[in-house]
């Protein structure tokens, strides 16, 4: 589930910068996090909280 995760999140973030650099949409990054980075916060934090711990042998 982890590495589905990361793999989301790069594809995400590649098309957004791609469709930036390509002019189709017009929003700036440091804009975006000034506004939502408590959003990130809590969601990586319910992220962690919902992975299953792994059983050490």
């Amino acid at each position: 589930m982890r590495g589905n995760v990361a793999a989301i999140v790069l594809i995400l973030a590649g098309s957004f910068m791609l469709l930036t650099n390509l002019g189709v949409i017009d929003i700036s990054l440091r804009e975006l996090l000034r506004t939502w980075w408590p959003l990130i916060l809590v969601v990586v934090g319910v992220g962690l909280f919902l992975t299953p711990e792994r059983i050490k042998k």
